[in-house]
């Protein structure tokens, strides 16, 4: 009887490649910090259910777009799978057994289910990080087809994709080249981060300091020099008053970003962490 692999650590993510960060196991790894009784033996199975299911439906000779079509049918339709349209905000969309179990979800989770599918099919999409709302995209010999898996994997036309890219380049579309650039492939740690950022942004709206730091950490682990989330968990350990975490956090920010335009800001919260006056060194 085989042994379940385990989950990655955390400590050894940021060394590995984008591509080589498994995508599956550390979207559970993330979920693990919600729920840390999670097993991930039952969701593997569950996907590898669902990409025997698609190719029950198949022919010996189905091409790519077949293998596609057949791949949205039974996770949209047999299975049920759909865009969490009532709730958008709440976490459970991010964790990716909570999407699993509830057949629910938002872009970006759905769309990791989508690519774990088809990876099993022998069939690559590649996630894109569209401005606004997370797309799955498939390569074909004369270009790409882009869907939309938050509305049950719909083809995405190229003049939509304009106009959803329109609002986020002042208001003018975008020609060719620039079109291509948004839609071109999210490696998997651009995709983990965006699902971390989700749910960052959650708890923040929520004022969930320890959940709020804790996706610091978490962003900081896949991306160990991000000023940013640095800055940010030091003002959410301050906000939760784990004030040495605090003068950790923000005093190593100001050493390596003293010149940066929030530096003021984050030195007065610095003083506020000590109780006095903070300098660096």
């Amino acid at each position: 009887m085989k042994t379940p692999r385990t989950l990655p650590d955390w400590s050894e993510l940021a060394a590995l490649d984008d591509d080589a960060l498994p995508l599956l196991d550390t979207a559970l790894l993330i979920a693990s910090d919600e729920y840390p009784r999670l097993d991930p033996g039952p969701y593997r199975q569950a996907l590898d259910d669902y990409a025997k299911a698609v190719r029950n439906e198949l022919g010996q000779q189905a091409d790519a777009t077949a293998r596609l079509v057949a791949l949205n049918r039974v996770l949209f339709e047999e299975l049920g799978y759909a865009g969490n349209h009532d709730d958008y905000d709440d976490p459970g969309n991010s964790y990716l057994n909570v999407v699993l179990d509830r057949r629910l979800g938002i872009p970006l989770s759905l769309g990791m289910v989508q690519i774990e599918v088809a990876r099993r099919l022998d069939l690559r999409l590649d996630g894109v990080s569209f401005p606004g709302h997370f797309l799955v995209r498939m390569p074909l010999p004369g270009g790409i087809v882009v869907v939309d898996p938050f509305n049950k994997g719909r083809p995405v036309a190229t003049s939509e994709l304009r106009e959803r890219a329109r609002p986020y380049l002042d208001d003018t579309d975008p020609d060719d080249e620039q079109l291509l650039a948004i839609l071109s492939p999210a490696s998997h740690r651009a995709i983990l981060t965006r699902m971390l950022r989700n749910l960052k942004g959650l708890y923040a709206k929520r004022e969930d300091w320890p959940r709020l730091a804790r996706c610091c950490d978490r962003l900081l682990k896949l991306n160990p020099g991000d000023g940013n989330e640095l800055r940010d968990r030091g003002l959410a350990y301050l906000r939760e008053g784990h004030l040495l975490g605090a003068r950790q956090d923000l005093g190593l920010y100001l050493k390596r970003f003293g010149r940066s335009p929030d530096a003021d800001r984050i030195r007065e919260a610095l003083i506020e962490a000590t109780g006095g006056d903070a300098t660096t060194h």
